[in-house]
């Protein structure tokens, strides 16, 4: 019989899991659960922020005038391009419809129960050692009809990029503007003429802050990290973290206070992953995911997997690397280590961090370590490298980006070859 696999969520990961499993029908029936009414995940933009019309949180991130902070030559699934007439950095519509298209290529669609909400994911051990996946789920329109399906094994691919971290500041509860994450973040209009401060400077955050500026008064990019090099707007400030809150005002760690009208949090998200029950074992420290093999298999469940854990990464082609991964491992083109070697090997991974200075919550940020770990992902797998000429075009666009964070987008790219690009 062929296995039975769940796959929760169809957005870039989730589609990719089905793409891959779905191409071994005589080994693999996929079954994938979509919250949404259609497939793309966090690319499908909404003006709508809080609730949708069923009551549940919006999932989506998309603000109206976002551009991908990559080149779609570095974006794009291995063997499935962009359109080549798109210019490098592309719109948000752009890829929703590149999602919409890799969906449609591959004939995904039926397999797919869109408007569909899993409630809860149970482990169970059958007859002998062989262990069993009870998924339950809902239309997302009408929770009372719960029904429940057996699988051998699941594919988490729910993203992370929805439930929004709030920091804790002193004075918050005394501040009197407005406080909006990130999240909720749709259009710069909505500032116009504001004083506001973007807390946060990761990627996500300078972009916002550059975004914001269009429209309002003076934007402070309040962060610890050491001061971004590169030409900013002219009502752009760097300035240090937030010291506290007054009820119209902020003080920066450095001393210095002035009038704000808008907190806007660019500090992240949390790791959330409400319909896995206790018997799934499954812990959240610090936003560290634990026991993870790899930042993906469940170690003490090796036939549960986790699409798209690490963060500051080149998703869609990482992605398409876990997957093919784990989907190796269950159709028994290898073999994962033994329980002990992969406690060994994650706790090895998790103290290296701690010993470059890393606190505990960057257990699975990558950065350059990204290249490393996808290498050893495919030669463990047998599988097929992503090609080199990815990370070159990556780093270099991080080293534009460095300089002139207003401005890079501007430049376009072409692939040459596995090994190198050009700018056109």
């Amino acid at each position: 019989m062929a296995k039975r696999v769940a796959v929760i969520g169809a957005g870039a990961a989730g589609l990719c899991a089905v793409r891959h499993l779905s191409a071994s029908p005589e080994i693999f029936s996929v079954v994938c659960y979509e919250l949404g009414p259609t497939v793309g995940g966090t690319w499908n933009y909404t003006d709508r922020t809080g609730k949708d019309e069923n009551g549940l949180p919006i999932q989506s991130s998309m603000y109206k005038n976002l551009r991908t902070n990559l080149p779609k030559e570095v974006m794009a699934f291995p063997d499935f391009p962009f359109n080549t007439c798109l210019p490098s950095y592309i719109v948000h519509q752009d890829v929703l419809e590149y999602l919409k298209s890799y969906a449609d290529q591959y004939n995904l669609y039926k397999y797919i129960k869109l408007n569909t909400m899993v409630t809860e994911v149970h482990s169970r051990q059958s007859t002998g050692s062989k262990e069993l996946w009870d998924v339950s789920y809902c239309p997302s329109a009408d929770r009372s009809q719960v029904q429940t399906q057996e699988f051998d094994a699941v594919m988490v691919c729910n993203g992370h990029y929805s439930l929004p971290l709030y920091p804790t500041i002193p004075g918050m509860e005394e501040f009197r503007g407005q406080v909006v994450h990130s999240h909720d973040y749709r259009k710069p209009d909505e500032f116009r003429g504001q004083t506001v401060v973007c807390l946060g400077a990761a990627a996500s955050g300078q972009d916002i802050a550059i975004d914001v500026s269009h429209q309002a008064k003076m934007v402070y990019l309040s962060h610890n990290k050491s001061p971004l090099q590169t030409c900013l707007p002219e009502n752009v400030q760097q300035k240090p973290g937030i010291a506290k809150l007054g009820t119209h005002s902020v003080t920066f760690l450095n001393g210095e206070e002035a009038e704000l009208d808008v907190l806007l949090l660019c500090t992240g998200y949390h790791y959330h992953f409400h319909f896995l029950s206790s018997d799934c074992q499954v812990q959240i420290s610090d936003e560290r995911i634990s026991p993870l093999y790899k930042h993906l298999v469940h170690i003490d469940h090796p036939t549960m997997a986790f699409v798209g854990i690490p963060k500051t990464i080149c998703p869609f082609p990482q992605f398409d690397v876990q997957v093919r991964f784990f989907v190796s491992s269950l159709c028994g083109q290898f073999t994962l280590p033994s329980r002990e070697e992969m406690i060994s090997d994650t706790e090895r991974d998790f103290q290296r961090r701690l010993s470059e200075g890393l606190p505990p919550r960057y257990a699975h940020v990558l950065g350059p370590w990204q290249w490393g770990y996808n290498d050893e992902l495919a030669e463990l797998a047998h599988i097929q490298l992503i090609p080199r000429v990815v990370q070159k075009l990556y780093d270099y666009v991080h080293e534009t980006r460095v300089r002139d964070i207003a401005r890079y987008k501007d430049c376009n790219y072409e692939i040459t070859s596995e090994e190198d690009f050009k700018a056109v």
